[in-house]
Order: structure tokens, then C-alpha cells, then sequence
């Protein structure tokens, strides 16, 4: 039971300190809807989605006014339509049908981002996840509110390479088709390993078939409240440090379970997790880089960078285990650039680089995520990106990600801005020597030896 003592600590948190429900996000399986009639399909995927989310934006609103918690996104998430649309797909045109139907009744409902357009290829492509990728530049450049991703690796199974080998041409053919919005595309586009069944988080989600006909998934967020929680006990010990950090994360988690429930009851849906990863925004203090300040670096990327953000990451999951029974989905430290005030002013001083990045993703969530770099780069380029964010998952037996933009027509030094949640970036420079031949052998990368735990 949540007792007034936490409701007045939440509203200081609220008020003072950025906290906000980033999401609910309600899972829908849309494998009833798979028809081998392409119409007919539409159809049935617009009325199920109508069906169950029409309330999803209203009692979003109603619990945030009745409670004074911000809910930022209320968001939809589907069951991967290459599975979908397996029956009736026999184009990469027929699949952007399918793209217009989710963003137009997303459109009509209200709902912020739409998840789910997505292939699960870790170990091999059928013929419709291979069509639905190929649709991805066109499903993107078409549709304001979809959201696109791509599991190409995971520990049980190894590295798709012929995935990754085509995510790269994906990722630069959708940078150009949306090129009149500075490559906007690419940041509602992931490549994932491991991905988990029940993210509420874009651009990554999507309904896993091991869930439910529907469920309610919750996101919370809270940097600035850790870092003010930081700031109250500044110079203290390890010890100090990492039960503050657990405490907060306990208190941030109780927010989360709060909404979870009510939106449960309300929508008559089953309640599934609570996400409480640490997402930033924008707004000034609102920053895992901020945090990572407080905790004794000048700037994200210092060295020690790695080993506070392991502490961070391991301490917010420890309190938020205790706060709920069901936490899941990611849950931990994201470090987006663009989204990240605090990670943006690391690059702009020279202290964060891509590769100190990677190093960071072994340790938190998720991976190389909303990072800007020059739109001249090679597709073999990313493609070897990719690949290394995903050996970094499978060995780790961890999510890892990779939402890279290349904008076309900019370089290094220079800045794009994309707006809202997703915030601007600066420019980041990529590596140039060529790893082509490595990306263009065919095949995979096998799982690792401690993958075999039967």
C-alpha cells in the first residue's frame, strides 16, 4: 500500500526533480489478424487495434490529472508484423500497406508512437521478415507515428551477418528517403540483440508471442530525481552512494507499479511490467550524463565513466526489484545522446567518442542509441557497428541496440535537431578505416560456448 509519506515525496519529485511515467504502452497480438487476403488483413489489424486502445489516451490523461503524475507517451505495441503479414505480404509494397494502416489508426487514436513493424532474424530470414525489412526506408519515410526494429542477434543463437550485413544498406536507404527531415527516419528505426518480449520503450518494442491477446507495459523515468537524491549526499562513500541510488530507484519504481495498476483496471487489460530504466529528456537535469557528473567525473566519458555507470545501472535495478514483482523490459541507464542534454555537452568537449559509447553499453541499457554521425558514412560502416553492438549482447547475455543516424548532407561539428523528446545532437565522428570484407561474409557468427546451459 502507498502511504502519504511517498505521495508527498512523489509530488516533490514531480515538481522539483523531472520525474514522469514516460510511457504505457498497451501490447496487442495481431496474429488473429493474419488473412491471405492483403484488404482483408488491414482490416482486421485497424478494428483489433481500435477495439482495444480506443480508451488507452483518455485514461492516460484521467490517471495523470487524478494522480499529478506526468504520463509523457501512451503508445501501442504490436505482435512483429513480418509475422503478420506472412500470409498475404508478396511485395515490400504490401508491407507498406500494412505500415499505413498501424500509423493511421495510431493517428486516429491519439497514441504517440506506434511499435511493432519489426522482424525477428537472429538466426535466419523467412521470405516475409526479408520483404518486411526491405520495406522499412519506405514503411518509415510514409508514416509519422511508426516505429521499426530489427533482432538480428542473441545469445542462444549468434549473429545473423546477413542481417546485419542488410541493416546496413536499411539504415542508410532510410536516411535518404527522409532527408528532407535531417534523416529523421533512422531515429525511429533499432537494430537490437536480445531483444525482450515485453519493451515499452521505442523504438525497440513490440509484442512478444509469448505474451498475452493484450497487456499493459510501464515506463518510468527519473535521472533528475537520482541526481538530486546525488546532490543531497555529495563526497559520501561507495556505500552511501549505491543505497541512495537503490532507495530512489525503490521510491521511482512505486510511482511506476502506481499507474501500471490503475490503467490495468481501468482498460481492462492485464498488467504486464514495469520498465524502470532511467530515460532522460532535454530538459536541463534531466541527465544520466548529469548523474554520472555527480557521482565524481567531469564529464561522461572521463575515465571511470564505465565503471559508474555498472554501479548506476546495477543499484537502480536492485531498488526497483524490491519496489515491484513483475519489472522487465529493460530496465536500466539509457545514454541517448540527442535525448540527453548532459551527454550532448560530453561530446561537444571532446570527452564522449563512439567507442567510449560502446564501452559504456556493456554495462547498461541498451546501446549505441540516438547517435548523429556524418550521412557520407559507408553502409559497411554501420553494418560493422551493428556487429559489434550485437557481440557485445550475445557474449554479455544482454539487450544491446543500435539506433544510429546518418544525416545526409552533414558532417562532423555540425548539429541536427529533431525536436520534442527526441532533442538535437552534434555530429559524431565515426571510424573510417573499412571493414567491408568482414561484413560481406555470408553466414553467422555462432553463440558463444556459455549459451549452452541444458
Amino acid at each position: 500500500m502507498i502511504n502519504m509519506y511517498e505521495v508527498h515525496e512523489t509530488n516533490q519529485m514531480i515538481e522539483q526533480e523531472n520525474l514522469d511515467v514516460r510511457t504505457i504502452t498497451m501490447g496487442i497480438n495481431l496474429l488473429d489478424c493474419s488473412d491471405s487476403n492483403l484488404r482483408t488483413c488491414c482490416n482486421k489489424i485497424y478494428r483489433k487495434i481500435s477495439t482495444l486502445a480506443k480508451d488507452l489516451v483518455k485514461v492516460g490523461n484521467d490517471i495523470s490529472h487524478e494522480f499529478g503524475i506526468p504520463i509523457v507517451n501512451k503508445r501501442v505495441s504490436v505482435t512483429p508484423i513480418s509475422l503478420v503479414g506472412s500470409s498475404c505480404c508478396k511485395t515490400p509494397s504490401d508491407y507498406v500497406e500494412i505500415a499505413r494502416t498501424l500509423n493511421r489508426v495510431a493517428g486516429e487514436l491519439g497514441i504517440n508512437f506506434m511499435g511493432g513493424y519489426s522482424a525477428i532474424v537472429s538466426k535466419g530470414m523467412t521470405p516475409s521478415d526479408e520483404l518486411l525489412i526491405k520495406s522499412i526506408p519506405s514503411a518509415l519515410a510514409e508514416t509519422d507515428f511508426l516505429c521499426s526494429s530489427v533482432n538480428v542477434g542473441s545469445t542462444k543463437t549468434g549473429i545473423n551477418m546477413d542481417a546485419v550485413r542488410l541493416m546496413g544498406n536499411i539504415v542508410k536507404q532510410t536516411a535518404e528517403k527522409t532527408k528532407h527531415r535531417d534523416s529523421i527516419g533512422c531515429a525511429k528505426l533499432v537494430v537490437l540483440c536480445n531483444a525482450p518480449d515485453d519493451n515499452p520503450f521505442m523504438a525497440g518494442a513490440f509484442h512478444g508471442v509469448s505474451e498475452d491477446d493484450a497487456i499493459i507495459n510501464v515506463g518510468v523515468s527519473g535521472p533528475g530525481v537520482v541526481k538530486y537524491a546525488l546532490e543531497q549526499i555529495h563526497g559520501e562513500s561507495f556505500e552511501v552512494l549505491c543505497e541512495t541510488i537503490k532507495r530512489t530507484a525503490f521510491k521511482i519504481t512505486r510511482v511506476g507499479q502506481l499507474v501500471a495498476q490503475e490503467a490495468s483496471k481501468r482498460l481492462g487489460v492485464p498488467f504486464g511490467i514495469i520498465d524502470l530504466s532511467l530515460a532522460p529528456t532535454p530538459a536541463i537535469g534531466d541527465s544520466v550524463a548529469d548523474i554520472l557528473h555527480e557521482i565524481g567525473l567531469e564529464y561522461a566519458g572521463a575515465p571511470g565513466t564505465t565503471a559508474a555507470l555498472a554501479l548506476l545501472n546495477d543499484q537502480v535495478k536492485k531498488g526497483g526489484v524490491m519496489a515491484s514483482s513483475y519489472v522487465g523490459g529493460l530496465s536500466g541507464a539509457f545514454i541517448p545522446v540527442s535525448e540527453d542534454q548532459g551527454m550532448i555537452d560530453s561530446v561537444v568537449a571532446g570527452a564522449l567518442t563512439i567507442e567510449k559509447l560502446e564501452a559504456m553499453t556493456c554495462v547498461c541499457s541498451v546501446g549505441l542509441d540516438m547517435i548523429a554521425i556524418p550521412g557520407n558514412t559507408p553502409a559497411t560502416t554501420i553494418s560493422g557497428i551493428i556487429a559489434d553492438e550485437a557481440a557485445i549482447g550475445m557474449v554479455n547475455q544482454k539487450t544491446t541496440a543500435v539506433r544510429i543516424i546518418p544525416v545526409i548532407g552533414k558532417g562532423v561539428g555540425e548539429k541536427v535537431e529533431f525536436g520534442g523528446l527526441l532533442g538535437y545532437a552534434p555530429i559524431m565522428a565515426v571510424n573510417t578505416f573499412d571493414c567491408s570484407n568482414f561484413v560481406n561474409r555470408r553466414g553467422r557468427i555462432p553463440a558463444p560456448i556459455h549459451s549452452f546451459k541444458n
